[in-house]
């Protein structure tokens, strides 16, 4: 896929979404509909109703809360957002609703991760491996209606691993461009060995490891949890990012895939000059040698966001690593919408910088 026969450049949204709805679980095979999820909601409070997923029998997250309308109004003024609660473009029920979006944003590609999925849903290996498959076969339904323009990540059921396979194999002959990874998986951490024939075959397919803010650890998800939400919710979820990277940067995995590429999607990337600085000096107090360019050495890629520092981002780190996304679908902090376009008109950074961040390093990053 190239640009258009302008000879302008293919903008891809690195990090747009899913939230999945009852339609999710249409995929489930016979045999494990018993392993549907079922939606529960709470009461009403301060204009909030907290909605849950019912799950083997436990009540999971992550299900977007309903609002009144006030409170809808408050919020979409509050993050300013046009299209981000239109529920058919944001839980694909309206493929069509959903492209238009994306002509109205300048984007010509969106990667769509999960929502549901970013903290654990099942200690079960039969119960994960029939979740992560409807929604993949969801994915690829939704993917076959949108001309190209919806690629995806796989969800890998890591509980099983022939099982998890399979799956990435179905969903790169579907559409999928990059395998899920959390940076926790239970008690295993990115860079164990158990997780090497799922790298292996992502590289065999020529797709990226995404690694989008998650947790899959039972025990420091609720560890994390506390009523200070914020302090909370970048424990849960960004801090375990961010030390994947560090782990896959130190580890050597660069060196038994030396094809694989990394995607580390909506942690911002304010912290990137710090963890490569880390690095650089460990890397030398060892002696080992640093490349000049370790974002392109090591195949690495971090989502950036319009509230980062970016020249100095790019003075520290080079230009090659840096890809952006609207978050499209969710109203939270890294939600912005009109990213694509408020980027595009920055005046802080050349024009070569900004069409490799808006389209080049994605294209590299997803194989598009």
């Amino acid at each position: 896929m190239s640009g258009d026969s302008n000879g302008k450049p293919l903008i891809v949204d690195a990090d747009a979404h899913v939230v999945e709805c009852e339609r999710t679980w249409d995929f489930l095979e016979p045999s494990e509909r018993q392993y549907r999820p079922v939606p529960l909601a709470a009461p009403e409070e301060a204009g909030v109703t907290l909605q849950f997923w019912l799950v083997d029998g436990k009540v999971r997250g992550n299900r977007f809360p309903a609002f009144s309308e006030e409170e809808l109004r408050r919020r979409q003024e509050q993050v300013g957002r046009r299209f981000a609660e239109v529920r058919e473009a944001r839980e694909l029920g309206n493929v069509g609703l959903r492209l238009e979006h994306m002509d109205a944003t300048g984007v010509d590609v969106q990667v769509m991760h999960n929502t549901m999925f970013i903290e654990p849903v099942t200690d079960r290996a039969p119960v994960e491996v029939a979740l992560c498959g409807s929604w993949n076969r969801w994915l690829a339904d939704i993917w076959s209606q949108s001309e190209g323009r919806l690629r995806w990540s796989c969800l890998a059921p890591t509980l099983s691993t022939p099982d998890a396979l399979d799956q990435i194999r179905f969903a790169r002959e579907h559409g999928a461009c990059a395998v899920l990874m959390r940076p926790v998986e239970g008690n295993r951490l990115l860079v164990d060995p158990y997780f090497h024939p799922i790298y292996e075959e992502a590289s065999r397919l020529d797709m990226a490891i995404a690694v989008h803010i998650a947790n899959g650890s039972a025990r420091l998800d609720d560890l994390y949890r506390h009523p200070v939400r914020l302090g909370a919710f970048f424990h849960r979820f960004r801090i375990p990012t961010v030390s994947g990277f560090a782990y896959v940067l130190f580890s050597e995995l660069p060196d038994l895939f030396p094809k694989l590429r990394w995607g580390f999607i909506e942690a911002s990337a304010q912290w990137l000059p710090w963890i490569l600085h880390e690095a650089r000096n460990r890397f030398r107090t060892r002696g080992l040698e640093w490349p000049d360019n370790p974002m392109e050495a090591f195949r690495l890629f971090v989502t950036c966001e319009n509230t980062d520092d970016l020249p100095y981002i790019v003075q520290e780190t080079g230009e090659d690593g840096l890809v952006i996304g609207t978050d499209y679908g969710h109203t939270d902090t890294s939600s912005d919408v009109d990213a694509i376009r408020i980027f595009r008109d920055r005046t802080d950074l050349g024009e070569d910088v900004k069409r490799k961040i808006l389209s080049d390093n994605a294209r590299r990053l997803y194989a598009l």
